[in-house]
């Protein structure tokens, strides 16, 4: 199902939850709302769920506006961050229990039911475990079968906030990777929130950047991550390095470095780095002259801390190979140039 947010505020005293959201949702489409605490992104998700009354704006599911519609009116889907599976029932009880809770004239007989609990126990890879109660399993367990009852209503849309939190870092990275075969299999419309860079980047078709109740930035994880469109987004999502300079007549100075910036205006500018993209340089007159000041080595990553003369940080530059980077050692005198880089006034 198509879900499309036009114009969506929320306020609360002194701040602007949600300030006029545009969004675009493709039936099918998986999309992380990416920010961190008090961007907005959980609040967006809980109007588009109707947990929720945004104050302006308009929800659209297909050609249903919904906005003044209740959850259960809605048919999502939602999985909060830390189950909120009932202790009392079975997993297979727990599934179940969105069908068994609709009006009796819309409520399936218990065999359809029991049917339905036993394909969504398959499709979450735990047969098995129907019989038993929430206590009985593990975090990542738990939250499959939170998944499990949220598409048990087949829901038009699917709505996860927060949805491996909870979760340790193996099982987090183990979760996400299977979360994401499964969507392929259902391509069921999704929507996740995450304060998590790496997981939006790895499991989303798009990614929603969001800050103090806007959008700063959407696109494909690639766009995100290689094409930031402000430098807050460089700065979020991933690594950089910051370097002071100028912008003269198309190009950018620093430290004797020029590089084309014929896209921003003459003045006071800067220029962002990620340090993957910082590489040893052979011509002296078109680097940056920087001195190791501490190398770390952590399994095949080698970072190198580089001092460059009138900037007020030092920078990063990385490499994921035994080569150049693991001759420099602190002292040394080098010389970067970037291969790949944004300039911003």
């Amino acid at each position: 199902m198509q879900l499309k947010i036009s114009s969506l505020t929320k306020h609360y005293p002194g701040v602007a939850a949600l300030d006029g959201i545009d969004l675009d949702i493709a039936s099918g489409e998986l999309v992380a709302l990416l920010g961190p605490s008090g961007s907005g992104k959980t609040t967006l998700l809980r109007v588009i769920a109707g947990l929720l009354h945004a104050d302006n704006g308009q929800v659209l599911f297909g050609d249903v506006d919904a906005t003044r519609l209740s959850l259960r009116e809605r048919n999502v889907g939602f999985v909060f961050q830390h189950y909120a599976l009932f202790r009392h029932m079975t997993v297979a009880e727990n599934i179940a229990f969105g069908l068994r809770s609709r009006p009796r004239s819309r409520r399936p007989d218990k065999a359809t039911i029991g049917r339905r609990v036993q394909e969504l126990l398959q499709l979450v890879q735990l047969p098995e475990h129907g019989g038993r109660y929430p206590d009985q399993l593990s975090g990542g367990q738990k939250q499959r079968i939170a998944l499990a009852r949220a598409l048990a209503i087949d829901p038009g849309v699917l709505l996860l906030d927060e949805p491996f939190g909870a979760l340790d870092a193996k099982v987090r990275v183990e979760l996400r990777r299977w979360l994401r075969r499964l969507h392929e299999q259902t391509g069921q419309t999704t929507l996740f929130v995450t304060h998590d860079q790496e997981e939006a980047l790895e499991l989303a078709d798009r990614v929603v950047v969001m800050r103090n109740g806007r959008i700063e930035q959407i696109g494909t994880p690639d766009q995100v991550y290689h094409a930031p469109a402000s430098p807050y987004v460089f700065e979020f999502i991933g690594r950089a390095n910051v370097l002071e300079g100028r912008v003269e007549q198309g190009r950018f100075h620093c430290a004797g470095l020029q590089l084309d910036a014929r896209d921003v205006a003459d003045g006071a500018a800067r220029l962002y780095v990620r340090p993957h993209d910082l590489v040893a340089a052979d011509d002296a007159d078109a680097a940056l002259h920087g001195r190791v000041r501490a190398v770390h080595r952590l399994g095949g990553r080698i970072t190198c801390e580089v001092e460059v003369d009138g900037q007020p940080q030092a920078l990063e530059q990385e490499s994921f190979d035994a080569g150049l980077a693991q001759a420099w050692s602190v002292g040394d005198q080098v010389r970067l140039r970037p291969t790949r880089y944004a300039v911003f006034p």
